[in-house]
């Protein structure tokens, strides 16, 4: 009989990542974090987000979705109360996490009919701290998947009514607050954060300094932007401001906050006469950014302006210019056959409304 017939099959190893999960029940955790082991796990990971540059809007979509994780429960386990919740050291944290004792499948499961979006952000945060832990992540815990959804933009007419509904506001921050957003791209964090020293008057442009991502870059304005700016001013510095280096407050003197910008845009859609939840401070967001492409600036131009971290996410705009074209393409093919229907009844047409420009819209 051959040699290596007589041999028994030896088994093949095992990677790290399988030896961590089948062979060994005390966890070890990573170098990095033996000596915060009996440390409270939330503070702790509350300064590895912050080390990590997370915006604040991310850190509240961590924690709002890794409450439920660490609270759900094991067959025989008692709940925890908000006290204990807070007080789990990352040691106890490491052991209640691991991967092959069911919590995470339970838990998993329970946030399955959430839209695919938000179960995807919860899964995002359960893998982060399961990483910052030193744990493997099951392979068959994946991501939902999602369709493609174009950002939403509002036409020509909307945006009209919209810096109309602005213009007579009661509020008088709106019509400034509108204007930027379509004249600049400014995201609703980095309007709310903006302060006097930032902006550049003479230069007619702002510097925002850590914006998503902790990324600064400069945005430019019109004059129509420059010309609110002024008219804002005097208004400003007649409330009871509560924060003097605020660019933006309301009508107590505080820093405007995204939730209010949120119901700004919501009074303003009511008076527009746009169905609620159309006019949000990202869909002007994107009016700025389809408007730069209809007007032929580059996607590298477009990834500056925007902020983006890469120009992936700028592309997406390539397809609402598409978009547009077929609409423009069948709107024209449609007046076409109308006009050699009727050739006696057609009439020269003069455009009245605005139309978008790379710095939102101007008139006609």
């Amino acid at each position: 009989m051959d040699e290596r017939e007589k041999r028994t099959p030896q088994p093949k190893a095992r990677r790290p990542s399988q030896r961590r999960l089948v062979e060994e029940p005390d966890l070890k955790l990573p170098a990095r974090l033996v000596h915060l082991r009996h440390l409270p796990w939330l503070e702790c990971y509350k300064r590895q987000l912050q080390a990590e540059n997370k915006s604040e809007n991310t850190q509240k979509s961590y924690f709002y979705g890794l409450k439920a994780l660490v609270e759900t429960t094991l067959p025989r386990e008692l709940a925890l109360d908000e006290n204990q919740y807070e007080s789990i050291t990352i040691e106890e944290l490491a052991h209640r996490m691991e991967p092959m004792n069911g919590r995470l499948d339970i838990w998993a499961h329970s946030i399955a009919g959430l839209r695919p979006t938000t179960y995807n952000a919860r899964i995002a945060a359960a893998r982060h701290l399961i990483k910052w832990l030193g744990l493997i992540w099951p392979d068959h815990l994946q991501r939902a998947r999602t369709g493609k959804r174009l950002p939403r933009t509002l036409t020509r007419r909307e945006l009209s009514s919209v810096l109309e509904a602005a213009s007579i506001s009661e509020d008088p921050a709106a019509a400034l607050v509108v204007t930027m957003m379509l004249d600049t791209g400014m995201r609703v964090s980095e309007i709310c954060s903006l302060n006097l020293e930032d902006i550049d008057f003479d230069d007619g442009s702002a510097r925002i300094l850590g914006g998503k991502g902790d990324k600064d870059r400069l945005v430019l304005f019109t004059k129509r932007t420059v010309a609110h700016l002024h008219a804002w001013m005097p208004i400003r510095s007649m409330q009871d401001l509560d924060d003097d280096r605020a660019c933006f407050v309301n009508r107590r003197g505080r820093r405007l906050q995204p939730r209010g910008v949120q119901r700004m845009m919501d009074a303003l859609a009511q008076e527009a006469g746009l169905p609620k939840g159309k006019l949000t401070p990202h869909v002007l967001r994107h009016n700025f950014a389809t408007g730069l492409l209809e007007r032929g600036a580059d996607l590298v131009t477009i990834q500056r302006l925007m902020g983006h971290a890469t120009i992936a996410t700028t592309r997406v705009y390539l397809e609402i210019s598409d978009q547009t074209l077929r609409e423009v393409y069948h709107r024209a093919q449609a007046l076409r056959e109308n006009m050699d229907e009727h050739p006696h009844e057609t009439a020269q047409v003069e455009e009245t409304t605005p139309s978008t420009s790379s710095f939102g819209i101007v008139d006609s």
